[in-house]
């Protein structure tokens, strides 16, 4: 890896970790450049879970006070969360690498759509809410999305802030906090199983977790100051450019 290309990634860090504080789809911007300096895609994916768990904390962390009182809630959804990891990692270990690229086109598509929508979305949801308690379909809701967090993950989190929305009964803020907690409880049993078994590129591990560490920081902080459609855009171009280099 050249210094400019450590460049690249480290800067796409720093705005995955905010993305993924704010949104919940910075894999759009990490995996995409990691593809294009030359990172094959299962082990870009890989190391780009490991990188962004740091992210992922600095991000939660962010949130702390719209935690509180969400102890209980957490502990159940959370058990989902790293079971369809688990789930979703072995899926991506034992399927070959031509399934993976097929399915990863799929699955940014889906997620490129998914951030297209999100302001209707929200909207829908506001009327929605009123639930009591998730109960079995959200933990049910929260497994399947751990399982494509596990595989891939990229807007994850917009499919959580989805799944809490309709089940719960709460402030969206909290909603979101909730759902940086779950997005981290799945990259981190991923992020594990891959350490474990999985072949890693430890240099890009390095750059996309200082990237991410920052950026998850500044996101928590700063992050919902900046224009929705000008981030939806931008994230989108990125996914579109990814589903050019799959296919390519």
């Amino acid at each position: 890896m050249t210094p400019l290309d450590a460049a690249a990634v480290f800067g796409a860090g720093i705005a995955a970790g905010a993305i993924n504080a704010v949104v919940g789809s910075g894999s759009l911007i990490t995996f995409p450049t990691l593809l294009a300096v030359g990172i094959p895609p299962v082990v870009a994916n890989v190391s780009n879970n490991i990188g962004l768990v740091p992210g992922g904390v600095t991000g939660a962390l962010g949130y702390r006070a719209e935690l509180q009182g969400q102890r209980h809630r957490l502990l159940r959804l959370g058990s989902a969360s790293v079971l369809g990891s688990v789930t979703g990692g072995l899926l991506l270990l034992w399927l070959p690498e031509q399934a993976f690229q097929v399915i990863v086109t799929v699955l940014i598509v889906i997620a490129c759509v998914l951030v297209l929508l999100q302001p209707k979305l929200g909207g829908w949801l506001t009327g929605r809410r009123g639930h009591p308690s998730g109960g079995l379909w959200l933990w049910v809701g929260v497994l399947a999305a751990g399982v494509y967090g596990g595989y891939f993950g990229a807007a994850q989190g917009i499919v959580l802030i989805g799944l809490l929305g309709i089940f719960l009964d709460d402030h969206l803020q909290r909603i979101n906090a909730a759902k940086n907690v779950l997005s981290l409880a799945v990259n981190s049993t991923a992020a594990v199983l891959f350490i474990a078994v999985a072949h890693v590129d430890w240099l890009v591990v390095v750059m996309v977790a200082v990237g991410s560490a920052a950026g998850g920081f500044f996101g928590a902080r700063v992050g919902r100051r900046l224009p929705p459609v000008v981030l939806r855009v931008f994230i989108v171009c990125v996914g579109v450019a990814a589903i050019v280099k799959l296919l390519a």
